[in-house]
């Protein structure tokens, strides 16, 4: 379910690096050097997430549309 998530990296002035976000989970993000970087890793990051949810039984958010 985390690909259907809507994700996104942007440059931080206030970090110096690349920020990976996602709609789904506005308090998550990852730093990293380069855009792609930041991406895989916000999705990582997220699957992470998932999988916690799972094994404690908490319902995943809902795709945002266009995810």
């Amino acid at each position: 379910m985390s690909a259907d998530y809507r994700y996104e990296a942007q440059w931080s002035d206030e970090d110096g690096e690349f920020v990976g976000l996602t709609t789904e989970f506005p308090s998550l993000s990852f730093l990293a050097l380069t855009p792609d970087e930041a991406l895989a890793g916000i999705k990582s990051l997220v699957a992470d997430v998932l999988r916690d949810m799972a094994r404690t039984g908490e319902a995943p958010p809902v795709p945002t549309a266009g995810g």
